[in-house]
């Protein structure tokens, strides 16, 4: 298996980092969740480059081996979607299908937007066209908090820090279960926790500047645009971006195929790899690459 690491600039000049695997030009681009290093692509990237595909994954600013955002202020999905070009770019690919999980949706999406001759596909899981703090939990709870959290890190952002960073993982992934944010079934120990190690690395700044652009941002005007192949997968227990806004998402974008998994949550790519995986190659083989 080729295996190649590279970095490139961002839209402000931070420096991205990113990986490369398989060969040849039938490329994916892995778009991540907000937070997020790779973790839940662990099953789908090698069954992707065992059917053959060039599998590219990057960090977001401020995640993972990316720096830091040198101008928070161009954080916006929009410039996410920018970077993500310019992670293709450096690799050489000329075409792409953009898949995401989570916020990786919007980013997808405006990846589209900015270049539709050049996206082969689009693979959106569990997330939504946008504004995703009005819908967390079927309120809009978060984006009335929102400023006032902001404000406190702000004020306060050793405190703030201190407190992420000394957060032990197996009690975060405890406490996930006991609400249930994750299947406490099927999320499973060792696929969760580099999630929470790599969210007590985060500067808080960062997520939450992010979080906001996140919460504000909206590409439903562009759903009906969108001429790719697409697939929309959908956890019927997401209390994060919630089935309906998928199912939305695939009545309005052209000829898009659903797959939703009822019993599965937020984190449905590691909780049924299986199912996921399969459903994945599949559209791929009969819609993109036929």
């Amino acid at each position: 298996m080729n295996e190649i690491e590279g970095r490139c600039d961002a839209v402000d000049g931070a420096r991205l980092y990113f990986r490369s695997w398989g060969e040849g030009t039938k490329a994916i681009v892995l778009c991540d969740g907000i937070l997020c290093e790779g973790f839940v692509w662990k099953y789908l990237r090698p069954a992707l480059v065992e059917a053959g595909y060039r599998v590219l994954h990057w960090n977001y600013r401020g995640h993972g081996r990316s720096e830091n955002p040198r101008d928070r202020s161009t954080l916006t999905i929009e410039d996410m979607a920018r970077d993500l070009w310019r992670v293709v770019d450096a690799v050489g690919v000329e075409s792409a299908i953009l898949t995401g999980h989570s916020m990786g949706v919007q980013v997808c999406l405006e990846g589209y937007r900015l270049s539709p001759k050049r996206t082969a596909g689009l693979v959106l899981l569990c997330g939504s066209w946008g504004r995703v703090t009005r819908t967390f939990h079927g309120t809009d709870a978060l984006a009335l908090a929102l400023p006032a959290v902001r404000s406190f890190a702000a004020r306060y952002p050793a405190l703030v820090r201190e407190m992420v960073s000394r957060t032990p993982p197996k009690l975060a992934l405890r406490v996930a279960w006991a609400l249930g944010e994750v299947d406490a079934q099927r999320g499973r120990e060792e696929d969760m926790k580099p999630y929470f190690e790599h969210l007590a690395k985060i500067d808080p700044q960062v997520y939450l500047t992010l979080l906001d652009y996140a919460g504000k941002h909206s590409a439903e005007d562009l759903l009906h645009e969108i001429a790719a192949p697409t697939l929309v997968v959908a956890a019927g227990r997401d209390s994060f971006t919630p089935p309906r806004l998928a199912r939305q998402m695939a009545r309005t974008i052209h000829d898009a195929e659903l797959l939703e998994v009822p019993d599965a949550t937020h984190t449905l790519p590691i909780e049924q790899p299986e199912l996921v995986d399969e459903r994945v190659l599949r559209f791929l083989a009969e819609r993109v690459y036929a």
